[in-house]
Parts: structure tokens; sequence; C-alpha cells
């Protein structure tokens, strides 16, 4: 009998993918140390010889010792029933700052109560509140950081401790982290608002406004659910043109009745889900039309995540040749991605997302489809980004570093792995973003721009995501964790 069978009461699909292999042979121990799993193959090695070859009556103590190390197993092992709270490298339920340290990790009560030692937080939450959302008016109405699972649950965003703690000013950005924070485009070119005019464009002249960057937004109200938040905005571009504007902001959890009609789930109990989207709206609040040739400007939601060494972005894209549709995928943004790191495959690419290697993609109109998403396979997390993509939206704006050709034919999703800029030289913090973007906003005064930016994080069993995985990203979590295993099998 197969041991998840003896511990479950259930086996498991044949599949011959290597990630749902490895659960399977992890399901008794959720990844304990080799000396345990060493002990029970002896344990289970000795009870079977005691059943073919039977001996002398053995002593009572023998059998008593064999099940009580079974026993012992069993229970620090993670060898019950699988739950987003066991088998696994990390064990959310398990709060202490060892298994964060190693696992570049912390639990959701680890994170709130560091962010409520700095800042105010707005906590969204189901009742009972296993889902939650952390929301900071002081950072610009950001969420930090989210849980499937509780307050012992895994918490999803990326939050930089140091910048927070220091509560000082940084240069150029406050890396305060957050899975969804709020920005506005282009970040370069000739109608970019990151840089002054006639400044190079080079990281020592890039600036992020204070709007989104320093400073608490207006909460205008609030409840378990959702709250709205606000703030107004004077900005220039480089080429001079004047921006006033109001800047809206809805963050609203979802209910988990609502995530599994949206994602099409069966009504399951073995996985942990958390979702909530932001609305987010700009207004031309001044006297001119924002017009094309002074410059637009757009939404711009970025979501900050801890990395993994098994993490993968996951983008699917338009088919069609490159004569039809352009070019797939630009990653040229901070010099070329290397094929160990960024996989085109038939109508998906994958990105790896391990917080070591600077770089960043993006995916043109014609490409664009308006889902993404990434896997976490060492944490069990498959997380699904939505967002509005307008069927007859054309201009996106250019956010590369150089004075542009086509300053509307920018990206619509981005997704960017940090890493040192240079050798030797310190990276922002080790994390990953998933971004998207809104139309360039063409407005004349009093006009709205509106984009829609939704977060869902799913933890549990690899089977059951998988399913998910198909239906939304259009691929199996098997071609994801095997993406890169040609090139690492070279290293």
């Amino acid at each position: 009998m197969p041991l998840d069978m003896l511990f479950t009461g259930r086996s498991q699909r044949p599949d011959d993918s290597s990630e749902t292999q490895r659960a399977a042979e992890i399901r008794l121990s959720g990844l304990v140390l080799r000396s345990q799993e060493s002990m029970l193959e002896r344990i289970l090695s000795r009870a079977e010889s005691e059943v073919k070859y039977p001996r002398e009556p053995r002593p009572r103590m023998q059998v008593k010792w064999i099940w009580s190390c079974l026993f012992v197993l069993y229970f620090s092992g993670c060898g019950g029933g699988v739950t987003t709270s066991a088998c696994d490298e990390f064990t959310p339920g398990a709060c202490n700052g060892d298994s964060a340290k190693d696992h570049m990790k912390h639990c959701f009560a680890e994170d709130l109560a560091f962010l409520q030692k700095y800042t105010d937080v707005v906590l969204l939450k189901t009742d009972p509140p296993r889902a939650q959302v952390a929301v900071a008016p002081e950072y610009q109405g950001r969420v930090m950081t989210s849980t499937a699972s509780g307050a012992e649950g895994l918490s999803f965003g990326w939050i930089n401790r140091e910048v927070i703690a220091s509560r000082k000013y940084q240069p150029h950005m406050n890396v305060f982290g957050g899975e969804d924070r709020f920005w506005l485009g282009p970040e370069g070119g000739q109608y970019s608002i990151y840089f002054k005019p006639n400044d190079p464009f080079d990281l020592e002249h890039w600036q992020v406004p204070a709007v989104i960057d320093w400073g608490r937004w207006q909460v205008v109200s609030r409840n378990d659910a959702q709250v709205r938040l606000r703030a107004d905005a004077n900005l220039t571009n480089y080429s001079g043109a004047a921006f006033n504007l109001r800047i809206d902001r809805t963050v609203r959890l979802i209910s988990r009745e609502t995530l599994e009609r949206m994602l099409l789930m069966q009504e399951t109990t073995d996985l942990d889900i958390v979702g909530y989207e932001s609305i987010n709206t700009i207004t031309n609040t001044g006297d001119q039309a924002w017009t094309k040739d002074r410059g637009l400007l757009s939404i711009w939601i970025l979501g900050m995540y801890n990395p993994s060494p098994r993490a993968t972005v996951v983008i699917p894209f338009e088919s069609g040749s490159e004569a039809e549709k352009g070019p797939i995928v630009n990653d040229d943004y901070f010099g070329k991605i290397p094929r160990d790191r960024l996989v085109v495959a038939d109508r998906v690419l994958f990105f790896r997302a391990d917080g070591k290697q600077r770089g960043k993609i993006g995916i043109p109109r014609p490409r664009a489809k308006d889902t993404i998403g990434s896997y976490d396979a060492a944490h069990r997390v498959l997380t699904i980004v939505q967002y509005s993509l307008p069927p007859g939206a054309a201009d996106y704006v250019n956010s590369m570093w150089k004075i542009q050709a086509e300053p509307y034919n920018g990206d619509v999703v981005n997704s960017y792995n940090d890493g040192p800029p240079e050798k030797g030289a310190k990276a922002l913090g080790g994390f990953y973003e998933l971004e998207t973007s809104s139309p360039a906003a063409e407005l004349a005064p009093g006009e709205q721009l509106n984009h829609v930016h939704r977060t869902v994080h799913v933890q549990g069993p690899p089977r059951s995501l998988d399913e998910i995985a198909v239906r939304t990203l259009g691929t199996s979590l098997k071609r994801v964790t095997s993406a890169f295993a040609s090139t690492d099998i070279k290293k």
C-alpha cells in the first residue's frame, strides 16, 4: 500500500508530472529531514519483514516502539491529510523567525504586526477571517500583503522591512514593497514623468513622483470588505506638459464563492484562497485636454512578491506570426534576458522569479491576454492576476528609457525580477513583480479613465492547483516546473 494511502485513506491519481510525483513522495513527511525519512524506511522494512518472515514472538515493547516512531514521524512530518499548512517546505502555521529567514517567507501575523508597528493598516477580512488583505494608506493605499489561511498562514506580499523600519525618505524610490501598488506611466521616453527635461535616462536621474512614492492618501470610506482612497497630483513630463489629476482607488476583498465561480473551481476543502481587486481611476482636473502630441498618462499597477528558487512567472500570449502580430516579448529593458531565464513556448512564456538577477519583460498589445500569473512550486502557491483589457484600445504608453520613435506602442503587461543592477551593487530588495497597465489616457477636462487589477492566490495540493492553472493560464504545472529543466541540466 502506498504511504499516502496508509495515512490519508486515499491514493493519488497517476501523473507523470515531476511536481505531482514529488508531492506524492513527500506526502508523509513534507520534506522532513532525511534522517527522519531513513528512520521511516527502516521502521516499515522491519514491520514488513515481521509479516513476510515471522520468527519467534517478539516482546510487546518492539511493536510499541514501531508504532510510537510512526506516530512521531506522522505528526512531525505532515503525514496527515493534505492542507495548505502541511506537507510543504514551509509550514504556514509555523510562525517563527527561522522558517521565515530560511525560506524568504513570513507568516501573515508576523508581517501584520511589523506593519502595525510603523504605520496604520486597514485590514480587510472574511468571516471567519481566513482570507485577509492588509492595506496601508500611508504608503499610497497599496496592498502590502495578504493571506489565504488566516493569521498563521503564508504572507504573499514582499515587504521591505529595512526601508519601512528606517522611517527615512529614500532617493529615487521608497521601496516599501506591497503586492498591489498604484503607479503612473510612462516611466521613460520623451513623455516620461520620472525624468526631468533634458536629464539622461539613467538610474542616477530617475525619480518616482512623490504622489505615488511618499505620503498618505486620504481614506474616503472603509469597512471589512473594502477601502476607498483618494489623492490629488500635479505633474510635469519630460517634454514640459502639465497634468492636474485626481486619483481614486478602491481595494475590495472578493468572497470565496465569487472566486470559485470566476475560476470555475469545484467546491473543495483542500485549497485555501484569497482574492481582491483594486479599482483605479484618474480624472483630468485641469482645464486643458490631455493630447497625444504633448504626452499622455496611464494607470500602472505593480505587485511585488516573495521570490523563490522554484518560482516561475507564467504569461500566456496571443499566437500568430511576427509579421502579423509583431514580436511576442520585449526583453531588452535592462539588457537582453539570458535563455536560461526566459523560455518562450507555444502560446505561453516562462520567466524565472528567483529575485537573483535583474531583468524585465513586457508583452505588447497585439500579444496581450487579460490573465497572467506565477507558480511557486516550493510553497505550492498559484498566483493569478486578471486586469482590464479594453477590446478596442491600441495605444499604450512606452516606458523604455530612451527617446522613442513610437511612444504609444508600449507594453500592456510586464514582469520584473530583481537583482543587482551591476556587479557589486546592491539590489532593490530581492523580489519579483507582476504588472498591468491601462491604455493611454487621452482625456478632456473632467473625463476619467478606469483600470481594474485583480489578484488571486491559491494554495494547496499541486493536483488541484493544476486544474486551475490549465483553465486560467492555459498550461499545466508540469509544463511550468519543467520549463527550465534543460538549461538547469546544462549548468
